[in-house]
């Protein structure tokens, strides 16, 4: 990492960062950790959890909702905050519906569908955040 970008970052940057890997790994485990052997068809914990007779769908639902307050910490515009609301709004409404509810989970895919709104939006506001990220990894990968 060079010296001028070491200036740059600070315990506010870090933070931002580990928030949003806080979201990405939040996004994958719910959506595209477990992958079908023989596939490319990935799903996560969501349909899983939405299983559960009762409160799965609400439980689902509150791991979506703590991952959209925590992207509201990069000051997402209203558009696209909207839309993340309406991606959880659809999956939590159409997985209330017994097993078919469960098969959109697997296919819908929220999570990532606000992840990516999150990284397009951070791409055209913070592009220097992901550039840090890769020099805080590349000087981690150099110090072992």
């Amino acid at each position: 990492m060079s010296e001028g970008s070491a200036n740059i970052i600070n315990m506010d940057t870090i933070q931002r960062l580990a928030t949003l890997n806080r979201i990405r790994k939040l996004s994958r485990l719910m959506d595209t950790s477990i992958g079908i052997p023989g596939t490319r068809f990935r799903f996560g914990l969501d349909p899983i959890i939405g299983l559960l007779p009762g409160g799965g769908d609400l439980i689902s639902t509150a791991f979506s909702a703590y991952i959209i307050f925590l992207a509201t910490r990069f000051g997402l515009p209203r558009q696209d905050l909207t839309k993340m609301i309406f991606n959880v709004a659809l999956e939590s409404v159409v997985g209330t519906v017994p097993l078919v509810g469960d098969l959109f989970d697997a296919f819908y895919k929220s999570n990532i569908r606000n992840l990516a709104i999150l990284e397009q939006h951070l791409m055209a506001a913070e592009p220097e955040l992901e550039q840090i990220a890769t020099e805080l990894q590349e000087s981690k990968v150099s110090s072992v």
